[in-house]
């Protein structure tokens, strides 16, 4: 879908206009109804081309003396009615692409009257006799079955021609149909996330809620600083965090007897290492442990990159809006994580005896 932010109201209406745009197809309902239909979903989703080209879908595709401009020639290629074929020129064969701008509408009409000829396209029964038995006696040339053949041409050409549209439309829209569906999908699971981390993270770092707040603010301007300024915020709530649970110490020295001792840097400025060493004193799971410090490990990579950078002076250190987002979504979804191994460990009982 589009890279411009659309609300929940277009999406929810969307979602269900894509579902009675299918109904209709699948139902019968008029092909050129569809495509208005189709070209108001794609407005919903500021799919502006797709508006567009659905509009002229029903209507033709506008074109003059001079053929179409090459604004018309993309949005024809788009809608995939442009064709490749072999034609004689200078005396060679050579492949053209030509593009058809009939509309879906006429088209119909068309194809409502050949029908309609092909009914009356007939031969009639004709009885002719001789008084001479032997003289042959026939119809001649006044027969219809040449009209008939290209009637019947011309019906499976237009047939082929709405064939064609009918897919194109019903591609466009059940894709979206399902993009919107798992938007629904993905928002809703994140929602729950999102709840549970608002209403839980402040027993564990009070300052967490506020700066949230902050990240919600930049996330909604238009401005890519802001946006960097909201992945500033999450780099600080996970150093709120790492204090929390595990405060700065002195680093640790892991030896290994076959090779070069690693030092865990566990200081002030780690707070990567230390939320990871709280996660894996904590978790009787090593494939939690394992994905959650993957997940941190490449995040807080990026954080500190972001933020490095911002030292340096550069402000185009978010590519996009939808970058921002992602690095909110991962803390949030980390936060959750260490917030729900946090609860397990409060709700578990002892196994120790007690004297």
């Amino acid at each position: 879908m589009s890279d411009i932010n659309i609300n929940s109201v277009s999406l929810e209406e969307a979602l269900k206009l894509s579902e009675g745009i299918l109904s209709d197809i699948e139902s019968g309902v008029s092909l050129g109804t569809c495509a208005l239909r189709a070209s108001r979903l794609a407005r919903l989703l500021q799919d502006f081309d797709f508006q567009r080209i659905f509009f002229y879908e029903n209507s033709g595709y506008p074109s003059g003396p001079n053929g179409i401009t090459p604004e018309i020639w993309a949005l024809c290629k788009k809608a995939e009615r442009v064709k490749s074929t072999l034609e004689k020129k200078d005396g060679q064969n050579k492949e053209i692409e030509r593009a058809s701008t009939k509309s879906i509408s006429a088209t119909l009409l068309n194809l409502d009257a050949l029908n309609e000829s092909l009914k009356v396209a007939y031969d009639p029964n004709i009885s002719l006799t001789s008084a001479n038995p032997a003289q042959f006696v026939g119809l001649g040339n006044s027969g219809n079955g040449l009209e008939r053949q290209n009637l019947r041409k011309s019906i499976k050409s237009e047939s082929d021609f709405i064939s064609e549209r009918l897919a194109f439309i019903y591609d466009y829209v059940s894709t979206k149909n399902y993009e919107l569906k798992f938007s629904n999908i993905s928002s809703d699971i994140f929602s729950r996330t999102r709840s549970y981390v608002d209403t839980s993270v402040g027993n564990l770092i009070p300052g967490a809620v506020q700066k949230f707040a902050s990240v919600y603010e930049n996330l909604a301007s238009d401005n890519s600083e802001d946006w960097s300024n909201a992945v500033h915020s999450c780099r600080r709530i996970l150093q709120d965090l790492a204090d929390a649970i595990f405060p700065a110490r002195d680093d640790i020295v892991l030896e290994n007897p076959r090779g070069k001792s690693k030092i865990i840097k566990l200081g002030k400025d780690n707070y990567i290492n230390r939320i990871i060493s709280y996660v894996e004193s904590q978790s009787n799971s090593e494939r939690f442990t394992d994905i959650v410090g993957s997940n941190l490990g490449f995040l807080g990579d990026r954080l500190d990159a972001i933020f490095k950078a911002a030292q340096k002076g550069s402000h185009d250190t978010i590519s996009s809006h939808k970058e921002a987002d992602r690095y909110v979504i991962y803390t949030y979804l980390i936060i959750g994580d260490i917030l729900s191994l946090a609860e397990d460990k409060v709700s578990t009982p002892s196994t120790t005896p007690s004297s």
